[in-house]
């Protein structure tokens, strides 16, 4: 697998759980990433889907 998909399959990880549960710190403690991270992550795939994260 490449890199990119890895990376990409990771920041969704952590994205689809946040969302669901509603609760943002609650995911970035599990995953062990920062909210700043996840707020940056969080934007791309919004503006961009996927390819956000390019």
């Amino acid at each position: 697998m490449h890199k990119f998909r890895r990376d990409a399959d990771h920041k969704l990880r952590v994205l689809q759980p946040a969302d669901k549960i509603g609760d943002v710190g609650r995911a970035c403690r599990y995953f062990g990433v920062g909210r700043a991270s996840f707020y940056r992550w969080r934007t791309a795939y919004r503006r961009h889907g996927l390819c956000g994260y390019c």
